[in-house]
């Protein structure tokens, strides 16, 4: 539970990681590799925000080294922590999704949106962000001191399923605060009633990973980049919540 304190810390780095979304949109078109994407947003977090990029660095493990970029990208059928590259261009059409996580005073907002390249895309793709955003505010508006973990997952599964897609399993929302991934896990299905009982003054993320086709997913060689199963597309909106 945060202190009125650590909410007021928190408020300012959520917003300073929306700030990240909303200044890259325009370098966004076709012809931009996704590491010319990543420096930008490095650039503007460490010198105009005076902020730290939480994922920079982050998350070496045995047999995975840390992630070395501010931001994740990711491209169409990537799921999420797609890896900026220079050798990938984006082409108009594509669907690209936009991680950003900031530390401003030991706090961490993270917040994540999709993007379309050249502004038009498929039907299908379209649909999907749409879904994904609206799935996300679903889940956001059961949120309420008294109410379950699992109201979330069950309000995001229930819509998401609704429209003939499917909601990753594998990858959830998670507590944040001063640590970047904290307990408890939030999961984007599950059933009303169940889980944590949410109580005023946590905070977590909210990040439905929606895919066109199958929820199941394939983690790559590269120990970050994970993609659909059956490469079809995937999109997830995010953003911090504060229980009130």
């Amino acid at each position: 539970i945060k202190t009125a304190d650590e909410i007021a810390k928190m408020r300012i780095a959520g917003r300073l990681a929306a700030e990240v979304l909303d200044m890259i949109k325009p370098h966004i078109k076709a012809g931009v590799t996704t590491l010319e994407l990543d420096s930008i947003c490095h650039d503007y977090i460490v010198n105009k925000q005076d902020a730290i990029p939480a994922c920079l660095g982050y998350g070496a493990a045995p047999g995975r080294p840390a992630f070395q970029h501010v931001i994740c990208t990711s491209v169409n059928h990537v799921v999420c922590h797609g890896i900026p590259t220079d050798t990938k261009k984006l082409k108009n059409g594509d669907i690209l999704n936009i991680d950003v996580t900031v530390i401003k005073d030991g706090y961490h907002g993270d917040t994540n949106m999709m993007y379309v390249v050249g502004g038009e895309t498929s039907i299908l793709a379209n649909r999907l962000c749409n879904v994904a955003q609206e799935a996300m505010y679903r889940g956001m508006a059961t949120v309420k001191d008294g109410s379950y973990l699992g109201d979330i997952g069950h309000a995001i599964q229930q819509y998401v399923e609704s429209e003939r897609f499917s909601v990753v399993r594998e990858y959830c929302g998670h507590g944040i605060g001063n640590v970047f991934h904290d307990e408890p896990q939030v999961l984007h299905y599950g059933q009303k009633g169940t889980g944590m009982r949410l109580e005023a003054g946590m905070t977590f993320t909210i990040e439905p990973m929606v895919n066109a086709g199958v929820w199941q997913t394939k983690l790559l060689g590269d120990k970050w980049t994970v993609v659909t199963k059956d490469h079809k597309l995937s999109a997830q909106f995010e953003h911090t919540l504060l229980v009130t």
